[in-house]
């Protein structure tokens, strides 16, 4: 499974690494291409799946949810600029140590995105009671829940986002006066396709407001269709890094 997703990563990511490489001279650019090659890379890529379902089906139920968006995008781009001051700070020893870290983190996102399928077929609410009290409505929805899946799927490190982030765009970053600001710029490339998929239902009134003149019952198969999608690519994403 993971040599599938690899193959679709090299096939859809090889003309943005050319641009990558031809940007070198212009870091910014060069910081953006390889960002987006990262959004292709097999650990990301059933995440950023993920997160285009789920926001494209939240902009066809109700408005365009560029909120949720940019507080996804703003999830990732405090981890990468966090992880970029760590290992400037503190230098390769830590850049070592993070390789084994990455791994664990990376296998959570297949069930998350199966509890998230789940929770959008409806089968369980999000508002379970536990010792510690009452989930806050905050931490599953709305900004802060976009942000904090902006964080998580940030973390799910494979050896080809590692070698994107840490050997090809970090020594770019430590050569430049205005490096500070590149992991912020990987990461908003990361978010490329998500960001590309909302504007497509933006730019074609596709929002939920626009939907409901046009059917009721489109709201339900919509969001049905997308949580099976979700709980499908939840299951081959566990298989894929749990085995």
């Amino acid at each position: 499974m993971y040599d599938i997703f690899s193959s679709m990563s090299n096939l859809l990511s090889q003309p943005f690494i050319k641009l990558a490489y031809g940007f070198e001279g212009t870091p910014i650019l060069a910081a953006l291409f390889l960002g987006l090659v990262g959004a292709l890379a097999p650990c990301q890529f059933t995440g950023n799946l993920g997160a285009i379902t789920i926001y494209s089906n939240r902009s066809l139920q109700s408005k365009i949810a560029w909120t949720d968006v940019i507080w996804f995008t703003l999830g990732k781009v405090v981890v990468f600029t966090s992880l970029g001051f760590i290992v400037w700070l503190l230098g390769r020893e830590f850049q070592e140590y993070l390789t084994l870290i990455f791994p664990w983190i990376r296998k959570i996102i297949g069930p998350v995105l199966i509890l998230l399928g789940l929770f959008m077929l409806g089968l369980f609410k999000m508002n379970w009671s536990v010792t510690l009290g009452k989930i806050p409505e905050r931490l599953t929805s709305g900004k802060s829940g976009a942000f904090f899946m902006g964080v998580g799927f940030s973390l799910g490190f494979c050896p080809t986002m590692f070698i994107l982030f840490f050997v090809t765009l970090m020594p770019i970053v430590l050569s430049t006066t205005f490096g500070f600001v590149l992991p912020s710029i990987f990461a908003i490339g990361t978010s490329m396709p998500l960001i590309a998929a909302i504007f497509l239902l933006w730019y074609f009134d596709m929002s939920g407001a626009a939907m409901k003149k046009k059917g009721r019952k489109i709201g339900a198969i919509v969001q049905k269709t997308a949580g099976t999608f979700i709980i499908v690519l939840g299951f081959f994403d566990t298989l894929t890094y749990w085995l």
